[in-house]
């Protein structure tokens, strides 16, 4: 483990992903908190979890996985059970549903999660409810100094969301003071309808101090408030890519894992060439993770193995 006083802290979503196709039905351990968490663990960052799990079979499967990755779980109460989103692709087009503890799902603050957020050197946020004024209240109440040490990713679910509007006010609020801003196209064509670029520009236009965009198989690009902008495609890998999901968790655990050894040796990245190491290792993990089913993130293999320069 990356030697760093206390635990990072991961908040957001855990959950059971279904997958049901034609030929039957299989259940993964997921939800974009957990695979930072999960992934954090896999680079060799100590991480706590703090998500809410269910006192049922579903909870008891998350327990089990995080336990076998290391994780620390804080679980909070979650008196509709477990989470659990459904990807029905039986009959071609993928269809997205969320039971009413995804939809619904609320995290409490209480004096486990604030100590641990207290000791923590990085706090990363992914899925949290950001069209919930209480939910972001209790965040911001709870993180000191979030320009130091807070790293986010709003990752909005259309089949999720309540309101838009309030998803949007709460997460430019939060943007404008955390360490760094995790966005995707997808993002940006759900809460804007506009091009990632535009929203990157926006954010870094109204206060964020680092934006990590992610394209796909575009790459993805790192924008900083100080004008360094750095951007890496996706790097090309020999074997076939196997399932994209967990892609872009993958690459937000990647850049927190450098944060942490960073700030292990001294500092943050300041340069353009520290920033463009930071992302280029996030995007060889990426890759490497979109090479096995599931969201589980896959460690990047030696240079020697990889099929070619970045496209």
């Amino acid at each position: 483990m990356v030697d760093a006083t206390g635990s990072v802290v991961v908040i957001g979503d855990a959950l059971i992903d279904e997958f049901r196709t034609p030929e039957g039905s299989e259940d993964f351990v997921g939800g974009a908190a957990l695979n930072v968490a999960v992934g954090l663990a896999r680079l060799g960052v100590e991480t706590t979890l703090v998500a809410m799990v269910g006192d049922d079979s579903d909870g008891d499967k998350i327990r089990e996985f995080l336990a076998e990755y290391g994780v620390r779980l804080i679980a909070t109460p979650s008196p509709r059970g477990t989470a659990r989103a459904i990807s029905d692709r039986t009959d071609g087009e993928p269809r997205y549903s969320f039971n009413e503890a995804s939809v619904e799902r609320f995290i409490e603050f209480d004096d486990r999660v604030r100590q641990a957020i207290d000791a923590a050197p990085f706090v990363v946020v992914s899925c949290l409810r950001f069209d919930s004024a209480e939910q972001v209240a209790l965040l911001e109440g709870a993180v000191a100094d979030p320009q130091s040490r807070l790293l986010f990713d709003p990752n909005p679910r259309e089949g999720m969301l309540h309101s838009v509007h309030d998803f949007v006010a709460n997460f430019e609020r939060v943007a404008a003071t955390a360490l760094l801003v995790k966005v995707g196209d997808e993002d940006a064509a759900l809460l804007y309808n506009a091009s990632l670029l535009m929203l990157t520009e926006g954010l870094i236009s109204t206060g964020s101090q680092t934006v990590l965009s992610t394209a796909g198989s575009d790459g993805a690009s790192i924008a900083t408030a100080s004008g360094i902008l750095v951007q890496q495609p996706i790097t090309l890998m020999s074997e076939p890519v196997i399932d994209t999901m967990g892609a872009g968790d993958a690459t937000l655990a990647s850049v927190a894992a450098s944060l942490v050894e960073a700030r292990a040796q001294g500092g943050l990245p300041e340069t353009g060439d520290e920033w463009q190491a930071v992302l280029e290792r996030a995007m060889a993990v990426a890759a490497a993770t979109c090479r096995t089913r599931g969201a589980l993130l896959q460690l990047a293999p030696p240079a020697a193995s990889v099929a070619a320069k970045s496209a």
